[in-house]
């Protein structure tokens, strides 16, 4: 039997108190999960209510059974014409689908993302454009086979521009090279290994949001049919209640 991990690890930039990226999973209708990841353009109250409006609208479209590159498309059109052409936001939309068996990847970043399995890396980094801008947009979208001992690695793009303030590189591929997808390390140790990384880089204050998504399929030592989430997010109290 093999399950489906994933991971994620999120950051605002130094001094922001809303995130420019909004990320959700669901569980899809014919069985599988998706991940939509989505960094609206600019900063601030605005960014965060454009990522939100483009991530509720593709969620809406999964749970509904549309094929992702449909979403994709949709996703877009409705910006498009919501905005006029005026506004950019980076999607991504990652899936596991349990009915044909493969991981599928939509995708409207410029920024890549990188498949690790005991064969090597790879990195996939076609040209895709941003949705809202242009009326002809289209994702780049890849497909892979569920097997076991695989990772996919998605972000945007504030773990690219990690160091950058400070002249350094975060040498990406270089590190993911090195990962040994054949011990089978849990998602987790993977994602907070690069986000580690980026705050050393930005010296602890990072210059832009950072959202990373580990994805993992791995054998279970133990079958079970138990399916389990965690989640942990810090909470600041504004103050004491009287």
């Amino acid at each position: 039997m093999l399950t489906v991990h994933i991971a994620v690890a999120k950051v605002n930039r130094v001094t922001a108190v809303d995130s420019s990226d909004t990320l959700e999973t669901i569980e899809r209708p014919g069985g599988g999960f998706s991940v939509v990841l989505v960094d609206g353009q600019g900063s601030g109250r605005g960014a965060k209510t454009l990522s939100n409006l483009v991530t509720n609208r593709a969620i809406s479209l999964l749970k509904d059974g549309a094929r992702d590159g449909a979403v994709a498309r949709a996703v877009h059109d409705y910006l498009y014409t919501y905005r006029m052409g005026q506004v950019a936001a980076t999607l991504n939309i990652l899936s596991v689908d349990f009915v044909s068996g493969t991981i599928l990847m939509s995708r409207n970043n410029p920024t890549p993302f990188f498949v690790l399995t005991p064969q090597g890396l790879h990195d996939y980094n076609e040209p895709a454009e941003p949705i809202g801008l242009y009326a002809m947009t289209r994702p780049v979208i890849t497909e892979h086979p569920v097997e076991p001992y695989t990772y996919i690695v998605m972000f945007t793009d504030g773990l690219l521009r990690a160091g950058e303030q400070f002249g350094e590189d975060i040498e990406l591929i270089n590190y993911l090279s090195r990962w040994p997808a054949d011990e089978g390390r849990e998602p987790e140790v993977l994602t907070e290994t690069l986000l580690r990384r980026a705050l050393e880089l930005d010296r602890g204050q990072p210059s832009d949001d950072i959202s990373i998504v580990t994805l993992a399929i791995l054998p279970d030592q133990e079958p079970s049919h138990i399916r389990r989430l965690r989640l942990s997010v810090p909470f600041e109290q504004s103050g004491a209640r009287g």
